[in-house]
């Protein structure tokens, strides 16, 4: 049986750096007001862009925060470091953010990439792919700890995976996303998706249909949005610096949306 096509939905990563949480949390509630379908962040603890020792707040917190101030958007990170947090306790955060958001928690993960982050905070780098690997061996726990936990997650959460390591990261998102989040032009795109394809048939899941392509848009919907879906992606989001958090091109993004609902 061929399943529906799954909804186009726009997205917004808020870069949690180089603003005031005022400013931030001004940018969630416009966000949702413009009526996109899901707002990120990020889990660094340092800005990615500018003065790396800026202004900058903690992810999981935040999404906390988020829970309670939205109402209608799904909210999560893009992507959590699988390094920072025990596997099982980064599950019960998980499922407590889902309880207090009323079921609209996407719980993004990856194997993390920033030397400063790991070392600053004390954390061992390792390589690429010590990393990858950890990631691999924690999926397992976190799922045994969702379904452990009491009260029980209020829906599945879905799992987003980042990364698009050929070989091994690629073999993580067949086995357990839900939601693969990828980086590149709709060339790029649908190659790697080839690839999650024959990943996913040798670990015996259908990632053509179980997994949502999803990927970061830089351009107008205009020049870029026809190919990229075209290729694949459904779940498309923008990334936006504090901290002024200019929604102009994300809201060119939900009337393009719109139009083809």
């Amino acid at each position: 049986m061929t399943s529906p096509p799954r909804p186009l939905r726009i997205a917004v990563q808020l870069h949690p750096q180089h603003a005031e949480y005022a400013d931030i949390r001004d940018a969630v509630l416009r966000a949702e007001d413009l009526g996109v379908d899901a707002v990120f962040n990020w889990d660094h603890f340092f800005p990615l862009r500018g003065d790396e020792n800026g202004k900058h707040f903690e992810c999981w917190t935040m999404l906390g925060a988020w829970a309670e101030q939205t109402e209608r958007v799904e909210i999560g990170a893009l992507v959590t470091g699988n390094g920072y947090r025990n596997p099982d306790l980064l599950a019960d955060m998980a499922r407590t953010v889902d309880h207090i958001s009323g079921g609209r928690l996407i719980l993004g993960i990856g194997a993390g990439w920033n030397r400063k982050d790991y070392e600053e905070f004390g954390y061992e780098f390792g390589t690429a792919g010590s990393r990858i690997a950890a990631l691999a061996a924690a999926m397992p726990r976190i799922r045994a700890r969702l379904a452990a936990g009491n009260p029980s997650p209020t829906r599945h959460i879905p799992i987003l995976l980042g990364g698009g390591g050929e070989k091994k990261t690629l073999r993580v998102v067949a086995e357990h996303a839900d939601i693969w989040h990828s980086f590149g032009d709709p060339e790029v795109l649908r190659r790697k998706s080839a690839i999650l394809d024959q990943h996913g048939a040798a670990v015996g899941r259908d990632t053509a249909r179980l997994v949502e392509r999803s990927v970061e848009v830089t351009g107008p919907p205009s020049e870029v949005g026809d190919a990229i879906t075209a290729a694949g992606a459904t779940l498309l989001t923008l990334g936006m610096n504090g901290p002024d958090y200019d929604l102009t091109l994300a809201k060119e993004w939900v009337a393009w949306r719109d139009d083809r609902r």
